[in-house]
């Protein structure tokens, strides 16, 4: 445990990257391969399940300590941590001593945090935890406590700790990443596996690290661009996906490492007729009589154990494809796009089923052409468009130069901002999390949440005037006096039965602090029912 804290330190000390990745690699160089792949687990964000909560922790120091709980919320409002608040105020708590021990890391994780499950009282945790506290020092108290509570976080990117790992061990980035994809098992065996020199063999299961595209820089592509080397494909807003079939075998991972197949048993069945070693990326959307419907309908299948044949019928499914990236059991994602997209047409020639799907690309010869394009996006129900260079290889994560999104602009509403709520971790002590309102005749209804948009400037100025002019308090949220209005941005709109609005929205952001305009001249919300008729 505490070669790992002194990692978890080392890297949270430094907005250094090359730092953060030498202090990563001495680690895996030098850790044996047991405590490192539970390291690695937990840098990757592997483990998000709570053994327990951060109000077990709150509940188990206040009976500890002489603090009162009106002191300890004080403490966390300036913190914005549970689990930094009670390693913080322990140093100054007397605790039991135990002998400090320092157990390794796969011993923690795999025999003394599991004995929490085998309690039967509230006692029992309260005793277990004690004994841990009391053994551990200031800083690793932090890393269990977070550990705990499946919080866990650290200041470095995954991108970031399989660059550590690849100069550790001297294997390409590319390959440790197509190894990491999907389920990692924290056992040695895994991690020698994972870190050998040899080729090895790939589960069926195993997906491709998905090639993202960048934003597009319009006044460069204008200029540099050879228009006759690019095409443009719709961008539909749905779930990436890679769809897989492999000893017959048919699996379906999202974007985020998920396994998802069965809450698209259609697309399944679909391919299940694709020939062995195929691998097909593309984008799950909800798609009825011919063109997609909102993100609303797919939002009701994801997270489902179970898919019933009405929520089939309800919210129809297809898997637009894009790109083949395996074929007949060879990687092809370094043949160019043009070749892999040939490819992907004759394997969707000799499949019989309609669920999974390809639509031809769109060839343009000018950039007015293209921004035309563009702005009747949402007229064929998608959000823009993605640019491709057909020289392009199917690359890993979010390279610039071959693929670009060339967005709409979001759709926007003036409304008033009513409530606010302080953030979290280091800004807990400033009002962040804002609650934005339109007008209904006189009245203001709430219609969307945002805490992104502002600058620092901004936010705390912001601060400084809720502060000043709240209203009620209503737990950890204020209610403001209605005088400030804000340009709120938002990718999509549909109906919601859920909102006092009936509305909701997808990503809503700010755009701008509106200055010039009073409350009374914000939008209403009949303006957000003619976008909702509109494009909903």
């Amino acid at each position: 445990m505490k070669r790992f804290t002194e990692l978890f330190q080392a890297v949270d000390a430094t907005t250094s990257t090359n730092a953060k990745v030498d202090a990563l690699q001495q680690y895996f160089q030098t850790e044996p391969p047991r405590n490192a792949v539970w390291a690695l687990y937990l840098l990757l964000g592997k483990t998000r399940r709570r053994t327990v909560t951060s109000r077990v922790l709150r509940d188990v120091f206040l009976q500890i300590s002489d603090i009162p709980e009106w002191l300890f919320k004080e403490c966390y409002a300036h913190v914005g941590d549970s689990a930094e608040v009670i390693a913080l105020l322990l140093q100054d708590t007397p605790i039991p001593e135990q002998n400090s021990t320092d157990l390794p890391l796969h011993q923690w994780m795999e025999a003394i945090i599991p004995m929490v499950k085998a309690t039967e009282t509230d006692g029992e945790v309260r005793d277990l935890i004690v004994s841990w506290w009391s053994s551990l020092e200031p800083f690793e108290i932090f890393v269990l406590n977070k550990v705990l509570t499946g919080a866990f976080r650290i200041g470095a990117s995954a991108k970031l700790v399989i660059k550590g790992l690849s100069r550790a061990f001297d294997i390409p980035e590319a390959v440790l990443t197509h190894r990491l994809m999907g389920e990692i098992e924290p056992t040695e065996e895994f991690y020698r596996r994972l870190t050998s020199q040899e080729a090895i063999a790939n589960a069926p299961s195993q997906p491709y690290p998905f090639f993202l595209a960048a934003q597009l820089d319009e006044e460069k592509f204008r200029q540099e661009a050879d228009y006759d080397q690019w095409i443009a494909e719709w961008k539909w807003d749905g779930i990436r996906a890679q769809g897989i079939k492999r000893a017959d075998q048919v699996f379906i991972w999202s974007r985020g490492e998920d396994l998802v197949t069965h809450q698209f048993p259609e697309v399944e069945q679909a391919l299940a007729v694709f020939p062995n070693g195929t691998v097909v990326d593309g984008e799950i959307i909800c798609w009825q009589d011919n063109q997609p419907l909102s993100f609303n309908y797919l939002q009701k299948r994801l997270g489902r154990k179970r898919v019933t044949k009405k929520m089939m019928a309800e919210c129809p499914v297809r898997l637009i494809a894009y790109d083949l990236i395996e074929h007949q059991g060879e990687d092809i994602r370094q043949q160019p796009l043009s070749d892999r997209q040939a490819l992907l047409q004759s394997v969707l020639k000799t499949t019989d089923q309609n669920e999974v799907l390809r639509f031809e690309p769109i060839p343009f010869s000018s950039f007015d052409k293209l921004a035309a394009l563009r702005e009747n996006s949402r007229e064929h129900g998608a959000e823009g468009l993605v640019l491709k260079a057909l020289d392009s290889p199917y690359l890993v994560g979010r390279k610039r130069g071959y693929w670009w999104k060339y967005k709409v602009d979001p759709m926007t509403l003036d409304a008033v901002l009513i409530y606010a709520q302080a953030g979290s971790g280091k800004r807990a002590n400033l009002f962040t999390d804002y609650t934005f309102a339109l007008w209904q005749d006189s009245e203001l209804v709430p219609f969307a949440k945002a805490y992104s948009g502002l600058d620092n400037k901004e936010i705390e100025a912001l601060d400084r005037w809720i502060r000043r002019h709240t209203v009620e308090r209503f737990g950890p949220v204020r209610s403001v006096q209605p005088i400030h209005v804000f340009e709120i941005g938002f990718e999509g709109i549909s109906e919601s039965n859920r909102h006092k609005s009936g509305i909701s929205v997808r990503f809503p952001r700010i755009l701008r602090w509106r200055h010039d305009k009073p409350p009374e001249e914000a939008d209403s919300l009949e303006n957000a029912m003619q976008l909702l008729a509109a494009y909903g």
